[in-house]
């Protein structure tokens, strides 16, 4: 929700009232946390729900996975219905198998390093079809990574954290009044 769509007197998903610095809130003036998906800000002081949240995540993308594989299984089923031989068999089960395989691997990496924005390229915005077919591999990806932590999260602490050093970086080089330094007469022996 944005400020505009919050409810005066209750707090945003997964943090504090906005505005407020708290335990999970950012410090005054500081740089905020990203929000993850499902998990919100929770996953900087790991409050809130933390666990329950990932567990709930780690059993939804599970039985989404499973959900998809049955749906396949019976994609498969239409397909030997319809006779259409082994070779075509075959390379529906390769082709799934292969696109899970490279969409469980995009996914890992998403949640480990950011894209170069630079390397970009047309391959990836063409792969976009591959991710679509090999979804069973992005919800298993996602269903690994939150046996471990929030999916994302490694990355979103290494940048939270990093912002709030140059933050305080910042603060510290800020200290004093320049001008005052600059105006003062030296001191003549």
């Amino acid at each position: 929700m944005s400020d505009d769509q919050t409810p005066a007197g209750h707090p945003e998903p997964g943090g504090s009232e906005p505005g407020t610095p708290e335990r999970g809130g950012p410090e005054r003036g500081g740089p905020e946390p990203a929000q993850i998906r499902f998990f919100g800000t929770t996953w900087v002081h790991h409050d809130g729900g933390y666990g329950l949240r990932r567990a709930g995540a780690a059993v939804g993308s599970l039985a989404l996975a499973a959900a998809g594989a049955v749906v396949l299984r019976f994609a498969f089923q239409g397909l030997e219905i319809a006779a259409v031989g082994p070779f075509v068999g075959i390379l529906v089960v390769a082709g799934f198998a292969i696109c899970s395989a490279l969409a469980f691997r995009r996914t890992w990496d998403g949640f480990v390093r950011r894209p170069d924005p630079a390397a970009r390229s047309a391959a990836d915005t063409s792969s976009q079809g591959l991710m679509l077919i090999g979804f069973i591999g992005s919800l298993l990806a996602y269903f690994c990574r939150s046996l471990v932590e929030a999916p994302g999260e490694k990355l979103h602490r290494a940048e939270y954290t990093a912002a709030r050093e140059r933050y305080a970086r910042r603060r510290g080089a800020r200290t004093g009044n320049p001008a005052a330094k600059k105006s003062r007469p030296k001191k003549r022996r």
